[in-house]
């Protein structure tokens, strides 16, 4: 006797009595058979079959017994035709070579069914993200990072969605991809991306995310407070190890999104910070330390974030500046010197015209330069920046050096004349329990 796997062991009683009831009314005289129901299956013999119980001693047959199996007691072998009872052996050689036959069989079935099943509903997924972007149009696409490209696409039901396909060259595979998966559906935060499904065929790896606008403005706070879940409030402690504006994302109420964890790390509850081998996200956005010697904390994604405020404020990549400018050095560089020579403001981007407060523009740079400073010890917490971008009665300290500073001659000349704003804190400047707490 065996019920097929999954039914619980109170339909299988049930489904087995109802064999042997059936072999009572139909089948007593013949010597061996089978009664199948749809999840349940009962053989008899009254001898070992397939050599597999050759060895079971059965020449001493039991008393006889005439008990009938009712809906209450389990069901037991029925006697042959001649009257004569069957041995313990024998009856032990019927349950057990039923397992050894039936087992192999109906879990066969169930899983190629299942996988038949799986593969139409993966290729019906691809079918559908295929349509919802005009087969991966050119002009459906909407971004491109170093894993592949993302383009916008709306499903038969209407729904605007954004999907992120992996490049079959990209260094992300089938790990980071799962890492993406299982950490997305786990988290739930507002200005965390919502993973709305994904779809693998073949070779194809692909992510479908709710569609967001490409904007910028007003998502500073936002993105902070979604790194802040990642790094305290969720029940996991991660490390996103790829903050950039790519994996940035605002809906319609611009609200900010913060995508892709597939670089992510997650860490125990007391660790503060790991080391690796495998150095994984985009220069420019990383930390030196981690750049350099593959050391992970929450500090790095602090950097990644100043790196963020830096280009939303200018309007420049922080990857193009160079080529954009013409000069050596990279964005953090040039708000660096314009810092220094007390010309914050002239890093806005010429779009924001006459409208925004100088005050506001030149706390975000100075909060910004706070979080891409060298040392990672000297940068504040996501706890401390939230607190230093919503309360302006909070100052800030003066910012050191940053990381991956391109210093020239003309840095060197100007170190004197620009001394003098390192003598005495700028007018906003924060406590250390703020910046370093216990």
């Amino acid at each position: 006797m065996q019920c097929l796997p999954g039914l619980s062991s109170v339909d299988c009683v049930a489904c087995l009595q109802a064999n042997v009831r059936s072999y009572q009314g139909c089948c007593g005289g013949n010597q061996g058979g089978t009664i199948r129901r749809p999840v349940c299956f009962f053989r008899f013999d009254p001898y070992p079959f397939l050599d597999a119980f050759d060895n079971v001693e059965s020449s001493s047959p039991p008393p006889q017994s005439s008990q009938v199996p009712d809906q209450e007691s389990q069901p037991t072998a029925p006697p042959p035709a001649d009257g004569k009872t069957i041995s313990t052996g024998i009856i032990v050689a019927i349950v057990v070579s039923g397992v050894v036959f039936v087992m192999p069989l109906a879990l066969g079935l169930v899983l190629l069914k299942r996988r038949q099943s799986y593969k139409t509903l993966k290729l019906e997924n691809f079918k559908t993200i295929e349509a919802a972007t005009d087969k991966f149009s050119g002009n459906n696409k909407v971004g491109e990072g170093g894993f592949g490209e993302v383009y916008k696409g709306t499903l038969p039901n209407g729904t605007e969605v954004a999907v992120k396909r992996l490049s079959r060259s990209s260094g992300q595979g089938t790990k980071e991809f799962k890492n993406e998966v299982v950490l997305v559906a786990r988290l739930q935060h507002r200005n965390l991306v919502r993973l709305l499904g994904f779809c693998v065929e073949g070779s194809e790896q692909i992510l479908v995310y709710e569609a967001y606008k490409d904007s910028r403005l007003t998502i500073i706070g936002g993105i902070a407070r979604g790194i802040l879940y990642l790094h305290q409030d969720s029940r996991l402690t991660i490390i996103h190890r790829d903050l950039k504006a790519s994996n940035i994302l605002l809906d319609d109420d611009m609200i900010p999104k913060i995508a892709d964890f597939g670089m992510a790390r997650i860490f125990g509850m007391e660790q503060t910070r790991a080391n690796t081998s495998k150095i994984a996200g985009t220069f420019g956005y990383m930390a030196p330390e981690y750049a350099m010697h593959g050391q992970i904390s929450m500090k790095s994604d602090v950097y990644s974030f100043g790196v963020l405020v830096l280009e939303i404020i200018s309007g420049k990549m922080n990857s193009s500046f160079y080529q954009s400018n013409g000069s050596a050095g990279n964005l953090v560089t040039h708000a660096w010197r314009l810092w220094r020579k007390g010309s914050a403001l002239e890093l806005l981007d010429p779009t924001f015209g006459e409208i925004y407060q100088s005050d506001e523009a030149t706390r975000c740079i100075h909060i910004a330069l706070l979080c891409v400073q060298e040392d990672p010890e000297d940068r504040p917490t996501m706890s401390t920046i939230i607190l230093l971008l919503t309360s302006s009665t909070v100052t800030l300290q003066v910012p050191r050096a940053p990381g991956f500073f391109f210093q020239s001659s003309r840095d060197q000349d100007s170190e004197a004349e620009g001394s003098h704003l390192f003598s005495k804190p700028v007018p906003c400047s924060i406590d250390d329990a703020y910046l370093h707490p216990r």
